[in-house]
């Protein structure tokens, strides 16, 4: 009997959970922050790992109290990157992500395959040529890492924040120019593909 409940609870574990169930765990994250003082945000830890490092001694934007102000937020990320291990060593689902037809058509338009299952069980979440070593390693790979690392590096300090800073943390707690950030991430997103990457490949 332990045994079967084991099963199917791990089962349940290895694929996608439904919206609401994901919303509300956000939610109860986001209320637990704002209860306790603290604004969520992934870019934010970049400042601090690298103030953490002694970046500190060579420019004044990395030079503050990373422990006080962003130690919690370190301890969350690394969290993040244990969790996201767990689940896709050991409870990655057999099959492919789920993609509406629309976009899977968008998607082979411009010479990309879909996510499939791959060899080892876990479930593809990019084309393939993202994780081919020649396709990163070629021009386009690489002006594609180079350039989409610049534009969101660049993009997340010159907003003041990220796509969870500004649309989870920002819009919870009523923030104007969290809500004009996320239009712009939107109006940015669609531009990118449905005019720019068709260029691109």
């Amino acid at each position: 009997m332990t045994f079967l409940f084991e099963q199917s609870f791990i089962g349940y574990l290895s694929h996608s959970w439904p919206w609401y169930i994901a919303g509300i765990l956000i939610a109860s994250v986001m209320v637990f922050l704002l209860f306790t003082g603290k604004h969520f945000g992934v870019s934010a830890t970049l400042r601090a790992g690298c103030s953490a490092l002694g970046a500190g001694k060579l420019s004044d934007f990395f030079h503050f109290d990373w422990k006080k102000a962003q130690g919690w937020n370190l301890l969350f990320i690394l969290g993040g990157l244990i969790g996201g291990y767990i689940a896709s060593t050991f409870l990655a689902s057999p099959e492919p992500m789920e993609i509406g037809e629309r976009t899977a058509e968008h998607i082979q338009s411009m010479g990309f395959s879909l996510p499939a299952a791959s060899k080892d069980k876990i479930s593809g979440m990019l084309p393939a040529e993202f994780t081919d070593t020649e396709f990163i390693f070629s021009l386009k790979g690489m002006s594609l890492l180079i350039l989409g690392g610049f534009f969101v590096g660049f993009g997340t300090r010159y907003a003041g924040g990220c796509t969870s800073g500004h649309a989870i943390s920002g819009l919870s707690d009523l923030q104007l120019p969290s809500l004009i950030a996320v239009i712009g991430f939107f109006i940015g997103g669609l531009t990118m593909t449905y005019l720019l990457m068709p260029l691109f490949f």
